[in-house]
């Protein structure tokens, strides 16, 4: 056939449109289906290279929206597939929150870097407030206190190893008790 073959096609496709859909229907079982299939073949008609002759243009037309329907069952079939183990992923992804053994944990590490802190002289618990929980630059903190940076790194230094000390004999104390 011809470039005029494929106008033919088309029109024999609207002039039997609702024939090819009530076959089409009955034999995808599904007249949306059907009508979405005649739909795309209507759009295609004319896009392709020339085929050659068609023997039969109807069949030609049922034919084709038959196979485009079956095409969009089975991608539909794939991505429902797909979604489903995307789900099944998704549900053993662990949960990032802490469960009640984990806030016990943290409650007592926290009450533990309460006392050190406390333990600590004022000026290094100072320097250490203003530079993590403030995050002052240290010239900020040298310029408050009135000392150089060079002491504020110093004093930081001296108050972070001594919470740490505290932290781990305290560790070491919940260790012996257990």
């Amino acid at each position: 056939m011809t470039e005029t073959s494929w106008m033919a096609l088309r029109q024999l496709l609207v002039e039997r449109y609702h024939d090819l859909r009530e076959r089409l229907a009955r034999r995808l079982g599904s007249t949306e289906l059907a009508s979405e299939a005649l739909h795309e073949v209507y759009l295609r008609l004319g896009r392709t290279d020339t085929p050659g002759a068609v023997a039969s243009p109807r069949a030609y037309l049922f034919k084709a929206a038959y196979n485009l329907a079956t095409d969009r069952r089975r991608s539909e079939r794939r991505r429902a597939r797909h979604a489903v183990s995307d789900a099944d992923v998704m549900l053993d992804i662990p949960d990032g929150q802490p469960g009640p053994d984990g806030i016990v944990e943290a409650r007592i590490e926290l009450a533990a870097l309460a006392r050190a802190l406390l333990a600590l002289p004022p000026r290094q618990r100072a320097i250490l407030i203003a530079a993590r929980y403030q995050q002052l630059p240290r010239a900020e903190i040298a310029r408050r206190f009135g000392i150089s940076r060079r002491t504020v790194q110093f004093e930081l230094q001296r108050a972070l190893e001594a919470c740490r000390e505290h932290m781990e004999m305290t560790e070491g104390d919940a260790d012996d008790k257990s």
